[in-house]
């Protein structure tokens, strides 16, 4: 059983996770509009991603003996003036999501509750992750983004990338 503080901010998480997947596929969505499929491969991938990182949080309150409570997930809602600001938008979100996972750990220290810091552990290490590869993105963007040959290339390059489960074990 875990503390009720813990679990709540669990629960919580995995609303996070769940609106995460609706956020990046509301973006792909955005860039298939625009013909940029390389760009909506690599942010439906994403949506995947947090997808099956919510069902990690959710096996960890079942492995807990705790109640899943599952809320309403938003609309993201989201309007986009240029093909730059989703990836802006995706690294505000990717550090919005890092400061509630350390919201959990910090929880879980006060609570010497060690098993859910060796859980986060995996995903603290996977938001960094998130957030690097979103900034070297973002990175690339700047460098070659706005020339029409160059744009194209980054597109195939991100068509190439494939989904792949998560290997966190509970």
């Amino acid at each position: 059983m875990l503390k009720k503080e813990v679990a709540e901010l669990i629960n919580r998480q995995i609303n996070r996770e769940f609106y995460s997947s609706y956020f990046y596929l509301d973006i792909a969505n955005f860039y298939e509009n625009k013909s940029l499929k390389g760009f909506a491969n690599w942010f439906r991938v994403q949506a995947q991603e947090e997808r099956d990182h919510a069902l990690l949080f959710v096996d960890y309150m079942h492995n807990s003996s705790e109640t899943v409570h599952l809320y309403a997930i938003d609309a993201p809602n989201q309007t986009f003036p240029d093909f730059k600001e989703p990836l802006l938008a995706t690294f505000a979100h990717e550090q919005f999501v890092t400061g509630s996972i350390n919201e959990i750990y910090a929880e879980a220290m006060k609570q010497n509750d060690f098993r859910t810091q060796q859980f986060l552990n995996w995903f603290v290490n996977e938001q960094g992750e998130e957030e690097k590869n979103t900034q070297e993105i973002i990175d690339r963007y700047d460098l070659f983004g706005y020339d029409a040959k160059s744009l194209y290339l980054l597109d195939a390059e991100l068509a190439a990338r494939i989904y792949a489960p998560p290997t966190l074990t509970l």
